[in-house]
C-alpha cells in the first residue's frame, strides 16, 4: 500500500546510479513509497503498467503461465534493480506479457509511468541506468544460453521444480530417465550435462 514520500538516503545506497541531484529531486517529488508482503501480486498478464518499481528491499519473480497451469520464471528483481519488461512496456506503450508476484517482502519507490518516460528526456543518469539493466539482463540471457549449448550445467533438483512450478519427485523421475538414456549425469546437489545437443533433441521429441 502507498506509504510516505520515499527516502532518499536509501535511495542512494540502492541505486548510486541515480546519484544526480535534479533526478533525485524530480524522483523526491513523484515517487510513492510502497510495501508488498510475499505472495503479493505486482502486476498481471494483460496489465497496464501504470508505475515502475524501484526495489529497496525484498525480491520479486516475473514469470509466464503455461496452458497446463505451469508456472515458467523468467527472472527475478533484487534490491537495487526494476522490472527492465515494465520499463519497457510503458515506454513501448505494450500491456504486461507476463506475472509478477512478490517473492519475499518487498519494499520499494514507485515511479508513475509517465515520469518514467519524462526521466527518460531530461536525465542522462536514468537513461544509462535503463540501457545498463537492460544490457545486464541481454547479457544473462546469452551466458545461459552459452552454458546450456556450450559448457556442463549444473543445477540442483529443488532449483528446478520451483523455477517450474513442479515437485521435486517428478524433477527427479526425469532426470533419472535422462540420465539412463547416457543424456546427463547426477550426483549430489547437481547434475552435469555433458551433450546439450543429444539432450535438446530428445526433449524435442516430447510431446
Amino acid at each position: 500500500m502507498p506509504a510516505a514520500p520515499p527516502s532518499l538516503q536509501r535511495l542512494k545506497e540502492r541505486y548510486p546510479a541515480l546519484d544526480d541531484p535534479a533526478l533525485l529531486a524530480a524522483i523526491e517529488r513523484v515517487g510513492i513509497a510502497a510495501r508488498l508482503p510475499r505472495g503479493a501480486p505486482i502486476c498481471e498478464l494483460g496489465q497496464e503498467c501504470g508505475h515502475l518499481a524501484l526495489v529497496l528491499e525484498g525480491r520479486a519473480r516475473v514469470y509466464e503461465l503455461a496452458e497446463s497451469g505451469r508456472e515458467i520464471t523468467l527472472y527475478r528483481v533484487e534490491a537495487g534493480e526494476c522490472c527492465i519488461l515494465t520499463a519497457s512496456c510503458i515506454m513501448g506503450g505494450e500491456r504486461f506479457p507476463a506475472f509478477a508476484r512478490c517473492e519475499q517482502n518487498l519494499e520499494a519507490v514507485l515511479i508513475p509511468a509517465a515520469q518514467v518516460e519524462d526521466f527518460m528526456l531530461r536525465h542522462a543518469a536514468w537513461r544509462r541506468f535503463v540501457w545498463r539493466l537492460l544490457a545486464s539482463r541481454l547479457a544473462g540471457v546469452l551466458t545461459l544460453l552459452e552454458e546450456v549449448t556450450f559448457r556442463r550445467l549444473d543445477l540442483t533438483h529443488q532449483a528446478i521444480a520451483d523455477d517450474l512450478g513442479t515437485s521435486r519427485e517428478v524433477v527427479s523421475r526425469v532426470l533419472k530417465d535422462l540420465e539412463q538414456r547416457g543424456l546427463l549425469r547426477l550426483a549430489r546437489g547437481r547434475i552435469g550435462i555433458d551433450d546439450p545437443q543429444g539432450l535438446e533433441l530428445a526433449l524435442a521429441q516430447c510431446d
